[in-house]
């Protein structure tokens, strides 16, 4: 009622969204949120041409705004496409535009940018939410074309441009697929142009989302931008089991955070000598077996085969004994227990003033309430005489 009435007054309608409406491409459902830090900042008094406007799932673009529109985080606006227009919404604004143009390595002087052409009217509206209720029925109708053609190959998204003469078939193959037969038949059923654009299964993870073992949203569908190569190689130096179930994401991948401490773990492993170095005593050979980077203590056996019987050894203690083992000389044991003390024993220490763990698990003694012996009745009082 309220949008009819300020059309009839000539007064062009709200178009910024905050709502999700139906899973429309509005805030509560996009991906890749930048937190605007300068959001409280005064403004100055440069100007910023150049704004950052999402579309569906991770897809964002760069625009130039031309007219010198007053555009606000959250604005629908109709950009310029290849052909038409599309429609997209706003999603940074200001100086903070330039941190992500040096983030992605676009130079603003070199890079030719579309333009927006205006906020987005009912018309405009009307006809791009029309187009995104087309997009899971064409995906589902296009999976079974490829499987009739057997091309090995998954369609994973579809995305229509604002305007709906476009689409953009978002797909998955290990291989190079031949799909000019595909196009065809796909632009003959819809009267559409068919643009194909091939996305790894990583992408794929971040365009679908969802919930990962650490209990948070996945982070390729939140953050991540550029993905960069995990190998096994990152949980060796980490000391992580090499257990596919637990390493592997929901892309089927290695998970992207196993790189995160990776460098950290790497710069405290420059002091530890090579795992491969075998310890002389005068009772037998020690053999690594496990290290606690971080508490700085490598752990050896005297029993390779059976692994028992592990010895806590730090690693200057380490150093000390392979220089001994290098001038020929057996050291009697492997930990100087009368110089270095060892704690192995991992505990919760009340050390923020937080209550006891147990604190709960004590059970109060529930004590007894005294009858008083002049309320008590006596027994045969309701008894008849005989």
């Amino acid at each position: 009622m309220e949008n009819t009435e300020k059309e009839k007054s000539g007064i062009q309608p709200e178009t910024n969204i905050n709502t999700c409406d139906n899973c429309k491409r509005t805030e509560a459902c996009s991906k890749l949120q930048t937190f605007d830090w300068l959001n409280n900042i005064p403004s100055s008094t440069q100007k910023y041409d150049i704004v950052e406007v999402r579309f569906k799932n991770t897809r964002k673009e760069f625009f130039v705004n031309a007219n010198s529109l007053r555009l606000n985080k959250g604005d629908i606006v109709a950009v310029e496409a290849s052909p038409g227009h599309d429609i997209g919404i706003v999603s940074l604004t200001g100086e903070l535009v330039n941190f992500q143009l040096k983030k992605q390595d676009i130079n603003p002087e070199e890079y030719e940018f579309k333009k927006i052409y205006r906020k987005a009217k009912p018309a405009d509206l009307e006809k791009w939410h029309e187009a995104i209720s087309l997009e899971e029925s064409t995906m589902l109708e296009t999976r079974k074309i490829a499987a009739d053609l057997n091309l090995d190959m998954k369609i994973g998204d579809v995305e229509y441009q604002g305007d709906k003469t476009k689409a953009i078939f978002y797909y998955i193959a290990d291989e190079r697929v031949d799909f000019r037969e595909l196009i065809k038949i796909l632009a003959e059923k819809f009267k559409i142009r068919i643009e194909m654009r091939q996305i790894g299964a990583r992408q794929e993870a971040g365009r679908i989302g969802g919930i990962g073992s650490c209990g948070r949203e996945l982070c390729c569908s939140t953050w991540i931008t550029n993905f960069v190569s995990v190998t096994t190689n990152s949980a060796r130096h980490q000391e992580i089991s090499l257990n596919p179930q637990k390493l592997a994401g929901q892309c089927g991948k290695l998970k992207c955070c196993l790189n995160y401490e990776l460098d950290c773990y790497i710069d405290a492993q420059k002091d530890f000598p090579s795992k491969d170095i075998i310890l002389e005593t005068k009772t037998g050979q020690a053999h690594h077996t496990k290290t606690d980077i971080f508490r700085g203590i490598m752990w050896y056996t005297f029993d390779p085969v059976n692994m028992v019987n592990f010895t806590a050894v730090p690693v200057e203690r380490v150093n000390e004994i392979i220089e001994l083992n290098k001038k020929g000389k057996k050291v009697d044991v492997l930990v100087d227990t009368t110089n270095v003390v060892v704690n192995s024993s991992l505990d919760f220490k009340n050390e923020v003033g937080q209550d006891s763990l147990t604190r709960f698990d004590k059970q109060k003694n529930k004590r007894k309430k005294k009858r008083n012996p002049k309320r008590r009745k006596p027994r045969n009082e309701n008894k008849k005489k005989p």
